[in-house]
């Protein structure tokens, strides 16, 4: 599957209020809204593509249809590309950093031991855990997030966020097992 292929699928249609000023009810601009776009025919339903440079992931569905939500991805060293599956799910996960992070990053260090779930917590309402055969968990999620000016930005330490209004309907969607690719960056 060619990346901009899968892009210009859902562009074709147009994007149905990108660019847009006005805001939802949330005070969310209407451009970050999830939009229903058309897709190739040859990509399957029912599985997550995350495409970097756009700051977009779809949730395929049948009849070259999917649902578009803006994200924020990892920065470019931290974006790991490759082929996941969904290998658990938690609402209100708790967030406990790696030790890379903690490195990283020193301020994390208070939670070592683990942040609780809620709203302060950094994977927000609800997080889909990225797993590989072989490998299990890597550390990968697909969650919400407390800070919404990071959407569209490479800010993250390897995951892929989102708004927590739109990571609850994503997560209503995905069933366990579920394949999840994350395309590589071209930028």
């Amino acid at each position: 599957m060619q990346r901009r292929e899968l892009i210009a699928g859902g562009a074709a249609l147009g994007l149905m209020g990108l660019g847009a000023v006005e805001a939802n009810a949330q005070g969310t601009p209407l451009s970050m809204q999830p939009v229903e776009v058309r897709i190739r025919a040859d990509i399957a339903p029912n599985e997550v593509h995350v495409i970097p440079d756009a700051f977009m992931l779809y949730w395929t569905q049948p009849n070259q249809r999917a649902i578009r939500y803006m994200v924020r991805v990892g920065r470019d060293d931290l974006y790991e590309p490759g082929e996941y599956f969904v290998g658990a799910k938690k609402e209100w996960p708790s967030w406990t950093p790696t030790p890379a992070m903690i490195e990283r990053n020193p301020a994390y260090k208070q939670w070592e031991d683990g942040q609780p779930g809620g709203p302060n917590n950094p994977l927000g309402a609800r997080a889909l855990y990225l797993f590989q055969p072989g490998r299990g968990d890597t550390f990968l999620r697909v969650h919400g997030t407390n800070a919404p000016s990071t959407i569209g930005r490479a800010v993250s330490n390897g995951c892929a966020g989102m708004l927590n209004d739109h990571i609850v309907d994503l997560y209503s969607r995905v069933p366990m097992r579920s394949r999840v690719v994350l395309h590589p960056k071209t930028a």
